[in-house]
């Protein structure tokens, strides 16, 4: 599958799972940062984790 292709098909996923990371940050406080970074390690295929990391910091910025 194309990078094209897999970016396409995951975009909409992707930017679903970058909300939920964010939507958590008012629950976990200070812990926030460190329960992201362990839900980003956990998730696969590495290009997907990418795309998800992506998503948050565009969603965070804004």
């Amino acid at each position: 599958m194309s990078r094209s292709a897999f970016h396409q098909q995951h975009a909409e996923r992707a930017t679903a799972e970058a909300q939920r990371l964010i939507d958590q940050r008012s629950a976990l406080g200070a812990r926030w940062l460190y329960w992201v970074a362990s839900e980003l390690y956990q998730l696969t295929p590495p290009e997907y984790a990418a795309m998800v990391r992506r998503e948050l910091a565009r969603l965070n910025a804004g």
